[in-house]
């Protein structure tokens, strides 16, 4: 009896040892804190395009990106918080930001701020954004372009997360390398409604930066469901950075000149 016992200590000490991992958030005063969590699986394909692009730890390392998009009347510089997604839109006509609660806008700017003021941050911030909580991951066929096939992953929300929680998103990366090449997503904002209408990315352009493979620019491409046809169009992106310095937090604040955003009815 004094055996089996021993041994049940023993047994639940290993099992109380077993690492976890650190996960750093942000407490309601913006101060960094750690706890120990248990790790999140992903499926082993995801993992695999996780470590072909810096790895996942690195990433979650970082704090602040920064890229610009070159528009020629309204270029545009994107500054993102990657822990507590607050995020500022800067042109020379109109500035955008989510404070954590609500966007708002500053200037002339007429679209839909609430859809737009992280849109791009989350086409360029693939492959690693796909860690986020609340994802489902599930098989999906391989994507056929060229003669050349490309394994994939279905991506869907559970209710509630984020501001169009029925988007899907299909990811399809290299079968050799595991570099991510393909981003199918639905768009279903407006409607909330599911969609079948999948359009189609290409990432084929990479950049290092501070160890971590993130897009240089990205292609959309005109397509009849899977069938993907021509390039349609190309979104650049330059002066990219990342850092694990975050910006003052002041610096997501809406301005007094600023109004928060109110979606039309």
């Amino acid at each position: 009896m004094k055996l089996q016992l021993l041994v049940l200590s023993i047994t639940l000490f290993v099992c109380s040892c077993k690492p976890g991992t650190k996960e750093t958030t942000l407490d309601k005063s913006g101060e960094a804190t750690v706890a120990v969590t248990k790790k999140k699986e992903y499926p082993e394909g995801l993992d695999k395009v996780f470590a072909a692009h810096g790895g996942l730890d690195l990433w979650k390392q970082q704090r602040t990106l920064t890229f610009e998009i070159p528009k020629p009347e309204n270029p545009e510089t994107h500054t993102t918080d990657l822990w507590s997604r607050t995020d500022k839109i800067v042109s020379p006509s109109y500035t955008l930001g989510f404070d954590g609660k609500q966007p708002w806008v500053e200037g002339e700017y007429k679209g839909n701020a609430e859809f737009y003021h992280n849109l791009m941050f989350y086409f360029y911030a693939m492959p690693f954004i796909l860690a986020d909580d609340g994802i489902i991951y599930r098989g999906t066929d391989n994507l056929e372009f060229e003669g050349k096939s490309y394994p994939g992953i279905k991506i869907g929300y559970n209710s509630g997360v984020g501001t169009s929680p029925k988007d899907e998103y299909y990811l399809h990366y290299n079968p050799d390398t595991h570099i991510m090449e393909w981003l199918g997503y639905t768009v279903t904002y407006r409607t909330g409604e599911p969609s079948d209408n999948v359009k189609w990315i290409r990432y084929d352009d990479w950049k290092t930066v501070n160890g971590l493979l993130l897009p240089n620019s990205i292609s959309w491409y005109n397509y009849e469901g899977k069938r993907i046809k021509d390039k349609r169009n190309t979104v650049t992106f330059e002066n990219i950075s990342i850092s694990n310095v975050p910006a003052p937090t002041s610096f997501y604040v809406k301005p007094d000149t600023a109004v928060y955003y109110v979606k039309p009815e």
